[in-house]
């Protein structure tokens, strides 16, 4: 009888050692890629998109929050034409606690808008 070798390995098999860079091809290894023109373009886009969202943001946040300031406290809070047939919404408009709250939440949103305003921060 003569012995043979077995197929089946002792040990768990070693994977391939893959082939050694080139020495051009390391040092394009650490250096990015510049990117293409037009994905350049794409990006100035997105930046110029960003900024322009961030500043109607603000822009319709101060805005809204003055008219919530000073709209409460005029006449044309409580005498307008859509107030006139509900008296009882009328007087609940009219109230100081009323007028309070409105212009709590125009200074708020004065506040929400100036804060994103002061945070804001490009994304590269």
């Amino acid at each position: 009888m003569s012995t043979t070798p077995s197929p089946i390995s002792n040990g768990p098999a070693k994977p391939p050692e893959p082939p050694a860079p080139h020495p051009d091809t390391q040092t394009a290894l650490l250096d990015p890629p510049e990117p293409a023109a037009g994905a350049r373009e794409s990006g100035r886009v997105q930046v110029w998109l960003h900024r322009t969202s961030v500043f109607l943001f603000v822009l319709i946040s101060a805005v809204a929050g003055v008219l919530l300031i000073i709209l409460p406290w005029t006449p044309e809070w409580t005498d307008n034409y859509l107030l006139l047939s509900y008296p009882g919404l009328r007087t609940w408009v009219s109230s100081g606690f009323f007028r309070g709250v409105c212009s709590g939440l125009g200074l708020l949103d004065i506040w929400i808008g100036f804060w994103e305003a002061l945070h804001y921060h490009e994304h590269k």
